[in-house]
């Protein structure tokens, strides 16, 4: 298994996150993760401003774990995408990136 480098700009694969410092991406690199939630703050902007800061947390946590060498805190990451799932509506743009960051991170 390999470590999740976002500073890396390679793939990884068969990877966990959380357990053992650890991330499960199911193959998705590092540079779309972060891409992802790029993507999911521009999204917010436009559609739910309310909900920027919370999209705001995942990418956050994303760049500092990665600036500190250490796994991305599931708890954080996923109260962040909780919060905003409800906040969306289905069918949504919004909630399409949801699902990608999920799958992405394992969560």
């Amino acid at each position: 298994m390999s470590t999740f480098n976002f500073n890396g700009g390679g793939n990884i694969h068969n990877s966990h996150i959380g357990d053992h410092g650890h991330v499960v991406n199911n193959g998705t690199d590092s540079a779309t993760v972060l891409a992802l939630a790029d993507k999911l703050v521009d999204r917010m902007r436009g559609e739910y401003p309310t909900l920027v800061p919370q999209a705001q947390v995942i990418q956050g946590e994303l760049v500092q774990a990665g600036e500190e060498g250490r796994a991305v805190n599931r708890g954080r990451v996923r109260a962040a995408l909780e919060t905003i799932t409800i906040g969306v509506g289905a069918g949504t743009g919004g909630l399409a990136l949801i699902e990608q960051l999920k799958h992405a991170l394992g969560l």
